[in-house]
């Protein structure tokens, strides 16, 4: 049997080009200073994304899920029951207006919307403002 952090990166490694769009937006805390984690386990399932200290699940429905609608369904009931929230998202609301869908992950969590840009180097951090 496949470890859960074996799988987790495997399906990160297979992302649809929404969840790299997405990703983009929610890596390295530039939402509202929140971590999300890619392809976080839960159970036996997965998550798109995940915020540990808000317990909140974000999903995102692609053409594909009008053929899963009760595998869904399942699989959302078995999250919440273990204390998340979960949050959809149609992966075309994603394409179309990412900010839009940044800012209901805050609106629906409560905060006011912030987002901090990462520095381009790739290395995740943050650009610091320098006092002249």
């Amino acid at each position: 049997m496949e470890q859960p952090t074996q799988r987790a990166r495997q399906l990160r490694g297979t992302q649809t080009n929404t969840e790299a769009l997405l990703w983009s937006l929610l890596r390295a805390k530039q939402v509202c200073r929140l971590k999300f984690r890619r392809q976080h386990p839960i159970g036996p399932y997965f998550a798109d994304f995940a915020c540990v200290s808000k317990k909140l699940v974000i999903e995102i429905d692609g053409g594909y899920h009008d053929f899963t609608a009760e595998t869904d369904r399942q699989r959302e009931s078995y999250i919440k029951s273990q204390g998340w929230d979960v949050l959809r998202f149609n992966g075309e609301d994603v394409e179309e207006d990412i900010e839009a869908v940044a800012r209901g992950i805050a609106k629906h969590l409560g905060l006011e919307y912030d987002f901090v840009r990462r520095m381009k180097t790739g290395s995740g951090m943050f650009a610091k403002r320098r006092s002249d």
